[in-house]
């Protein structure tokens, strides 16, 4: 009887634990949990059991401003969106691409950044053109805008997909993979890690559709107009220039984020 009712109070703590962990922040004082990643650096990434990166450090600033709190939870990228509409997490900070599928599970904010896409492939392979890559392995993060371009834009490769950016560099590096789909930047950060690898950019093509954006669960507008006027807030005052400087070292920032510039707007249709 004693086992029976430890076992019956032991479940109880950690449903409670669970409940408590999820959710809009009121649970927590009114922090807000945010979804992100711990391996994409210089966008989001772990460092010294910190969550840091271009895409985080811009989230603390506009959370600042605009007075709440934010406390950063590591995930996968594949259910990331879903945990956000499902009020697991009230955020997801991820270099989220604003795509018309995305829009129809979460609402984003205005864009804090736009980019280029990029396989990373072993030096002297000589796969520059996206024809080139038929018949060849190429991974990419699953869910993930690369995922998609991989699939759809890149014709007759085989698509492996990965949990997340540090399994799919792994493969490239001991040759089981042809080709590494991902940010330019997060290629740059990996190539610069590790110089001895002889690794380079093959194909590569610019992104600028579709900015990157902090998602929200659809109809929460009270967070969503909060993240856009201290995004508006941080790109007027130079913050977020400074901090793409910081993170950024071989890409320019678009003008539109330049003080004084008009931002990077992004539409939501209606729920």
């Amino acid at each position: 009887m004693r086992s029976m009712l430890s076992r019956i109070l032991a479940v109880a703590v950690a449903s409670a634990a669970v409940l408590a962990g999820c959710g809009s922040g009121e649970a927590a004082g009114g922090t807000l949990r945010v979804g992100t990643l711990t391996d994409a650096p210089p966008s989001i990434y772990l460092e010294n059991g910190n969550y840091t990166g271009y895409d985080n450090e811009l989230l603390r600033e506009i959370a600042r401003r605009e007075g709440f709190q934010v406390e950063f939870v590591g995930t996968e990228f594949a259910g990331l969106l879903a945990n956000v509409a499902n009020h697991t997490f009230d955020i997801g900070s991820s270099t989220i691409s604003t795509t018309d599928e995305r829009k129809k599970t979460v609402a984003f904010s205005n864009g804090y950044s736009t980019g280029f896409t990029t396989i990373v492939t072993r030096k002297g392979a000589g796969l520059t053109q996206v024809g080139q890559f038929a018949g060849k392995r190429i991974g990419a993060v699953q869910g993930s805008v690369q995922d998609e371009f991989a699939t759809k834009k890149v014709p007759g490769a085989q698509v492996v997909r990965f949990p997340d950016y540090n399994a799919g560099f792994a493969q490239l590096r001991n040759g089981t993979l042809d080709g590494w789909v991902v940010p330019k930047d997060i290629g740059h950060r990996y190539l610069e890690q590790n110089p001895n690898e002889p690794l380079e950019f093959g194909y590569t093509v610019e992104t600028k559709d579709t900015p990157s954006a902090f998602a929200v669960r659809k109809g929460n507008t009270e967070l969503l107009d909060k993240l856009n006027r201290g995004l508006a807030a941080a790109i007027a005052d130079g913050t977020v220039k400074r901090l793409h400087a910081q993170f950024f070292k071989n890409e320019p920032l678009p003008a539109e984020l330049e003080p004084g510039g008009p931002g990077l707007p992004v539409t939501n249709p209606a729920s």
